[in-house]
């Protein structure tokens, strides 16, 4: 990644977003340089992978193998499995009496058969999945999608910027996914298609324990990111609009 534009995003960021959390990214590759391993999820040590990236969050770099993924949701989602988990359309509805608790977030399993249907995959490129925080971003490391943790106002933010320079009015997506589907897979996918939009996530109920209760996700493809940044000092960032909710940023930081 150009460094140069790694730091000209935290220039603009501490400008019109005081104290607000920087995104992470991830990126696939055959080698994963200085990220140190997540601990693997399995058995007892089962955990979502959010409670990883809260690591990630705080500044830690972590690479994930399939090996490493408790969760076969997680796994296909990461792209290391293209198959759902056996029995899926139960576990998305109402499950299997005596055998399998269901998640009821589909009526029937008919309604998850047709969801899957209407779904594209993709395979991981690359052995190893690797999460950073933007300011740990290297020079060699080429980011698919910034990936935001973010409280209402800076979604709002967040949000008009996306549809600055956009003749839609939807520059941003909000299709049901899991946490993790939300914040790999679909912007994954978005960066490889013509006009790459923004996806809003994290309304995953299983993986919300694991962020704070106030928090999205907003997940920007990398092509897109760079236009967004490019944006930032012509947009409504400059407004006195602006100046109204970006002092109530700095304040909620404050009271971290």
């Amino acid at each position: 990644m150009e460094l140069e534009l790694r730091g000209e995003f935290i220039g603009s960021w501490k400008k019109y977003f005081p104290g607000a959390e920087l995104p992470i990214v991830f990126f696939y590759s055959a080698d994963p340089g200085d990220a140190e391993p997540a601990k693997p999820s399995v058995g007892k040590a089962h955990r979502c992978v959010m409670a990883d990236l809260a690591r990630v969050r705080r500044g830690a770099s972590l690479y994930f193998e399939e090996a490493s993924l408790g969760c076969p949701g997680a796994r296909r989602y990461f792209g290391f499995r293209t198959e759902p988990m056996p029995e899926f359309r139960h576990f998305l509805s109402a499950g299997i009496p005596g055998r399998l608790e269901g998640e009821r977030y589909k009526k029937t399993p008919e309604l998850v058969d047709a969801m899957v249907r209407g779904q594209p995959e993709f395979k991981a490129p690359a052995k190893f999945i690797t999460f950073k925080r933007w300011n740990m971003i290297g020079a060699a490391d080429s980011p698919e999608a910034a990936v935001f943790f973010a409280a209402p106002d800076v979604l709002a933010g967040l949000f008009a910027l996306a549809n600055f320079d956009e003749e839609c009015a939807d520059a941003v997506r909000c299709p049901m996914s899991s946490g993790c589907g939300a914040i790999v897979r679909l912007p994954y996918l978005e960066a490889r298609s013509p006009n790459p939009k923004c996806v809003l996530g994290m309304f995953d109920v299983s993986a919300r324990p694991f962020v704070e209760e106030n928090v999205l996700s907003f997940a920007v493809p990398m092509a897109k990111m760079a236009r967004m940044i490019g944006d930032m000092k012509e947009s409504f960032l400059i407004t006195k609009s602006w100046a109204r909710i970006k002092a109530r940023i700095s304040s909620a930081a404050a009271k971290k």
